[in-house]
């Protein structure tokens, strides 16, 4: 089978981010997973059984003083290192921020087509076509790289399945990065976490409130139903605006793009900008009053009544089947 590239972004602390696991599933459609990082020297070692254990058949680890300290750079270099040795079928990214930067410059480099925030992705006859949620979902279009390198960037969320484990062969370089030619860092400040809850971007799950829950003090029920639901927590535009939720909640078109198994929208109306960031959610459930709520359109299961009265009965009876 053909080698299909994953570029795995590792946090400052060393950890695996959260998008591995659909970005290697996706991979295993395609081909063999080749899982590519970039480590301070020695550092590699740490990660080939998680990595193995989700899936990667191969790990290529390129090894640089310059990972911390330059931004991107070696992690471009490992990628473009394997493409080299590899010969890849095709290059998966996660559509994050890093993940985009090294997606373009790489397609730059290797003069090959870059398709981005795919929802998912299949072989046709030696073609790698990708799918996308176009026009705030309103639209599912397909797009392939007619020549060159396919590079795509997948929508983090979007891919459930699970590539099979392996006992992965590792590959280890050492990297050449120029710094005249990279952003330095000068200081990671990482997010103070406070909250167990996953988090919204990526989130297998998620809860919404929008303005329908009335004040800051009632979007309590949105963050209980979470909890009952080991979910995320979100929020529309119109929620954030009244204060109810900081900004970092937001889901939508100016906000958060989410595609979670599971979606729960509570007292939202589903104006075209807040379904622009949630419709492709494989599950969704709206509960609203206004029966005539576009929310409705687009959901797979509907309540009309009061997130009140309906909401605690919903908590009491995922708590009662959960013991």
């Amino acid at each position: 089978m053909s080698n299909v590239l994953v570029f795995i972004e590792i946090s400052s602390t060393g950890k695996i981010s959260n998008t591995a696991p659909a970005l290697l599933a996706a991979a295993a459609k395609l081909g063999t997973p080749v899982a590519v990082v970039a480590t301070a020297p020695g550092a590699g070692a740490g990660l080939t059984d998680e990595l193995g254990a989700l899936g990667a058949a191969r790990i290529y680890v390129g090894e640089s003083d310059a990972v911390g300290t330059l931004l991107v750079s070696p992690q471009l270099e490992a990628l473009s290192a394997a493409a080299a040795a590899l010969e890849p079928a095709a290059v998966l990214v996660s559509n994050s921020v890093d993940g985009r930067e090294v997606a373009a410059r790489l397609a730059v480099r290797t003069r090959g087509g870059l398709i981005a925030d795919a929802v998912d992705v299949r072989s046709d006859d030696g073609k790698i076509i990708a799918t996308h949620s176009a026009f705030g979902g309103a639209y599912t279009v397909e797009s392939t790289v007619e020549a060159g390198l396919p590079i795509l960037t997948i929508r983090q969320g979007a891919i459930e399945d699970q590539a099979s484990p392996a006992a992965p062969e590792v590959t280890t370089v050492s990297l050449a990065v120029d710094a005249h030619n990279s952003a330095v860092i000068d200081e990671v400040n990482d997010p103070v976490v406070d909250s167990e809850r996953p988090e919204l971007r990526g989130a297998a799950k998620v809860v919404s409130g929008g303005r329908g829950l009335g004040s800051k003090e009632k979007f309590v029920l949105v963050e209980q139903l979470a909890d009952a639901l080991g979910a995320a927590v979100g929020a529309s535009r119109a929620a954030v605006d009244a204060g109810y939720v900081p900004q970092t909640s937001q889901v939508g078109q100016t906000g958060v793009t989410v595609s979670p198994q599971l979606y729960v929208a509570l007292g939202i109306s589903g104006a075209i900008q807040h379904r622009a960031g949630m419709q492709t959610a494989k599950t969704i459930v709206a509960i609203n009053k206004d029966a005539d709520a576009p929310i409705f359109d687009v959901a797979d299961f509907g309540i009309v009544g009061d997130v009140f009265t309906v909401v605690p009965q919903l908590i009491d009876a995922i708590e009662a089947r959960a013991n």
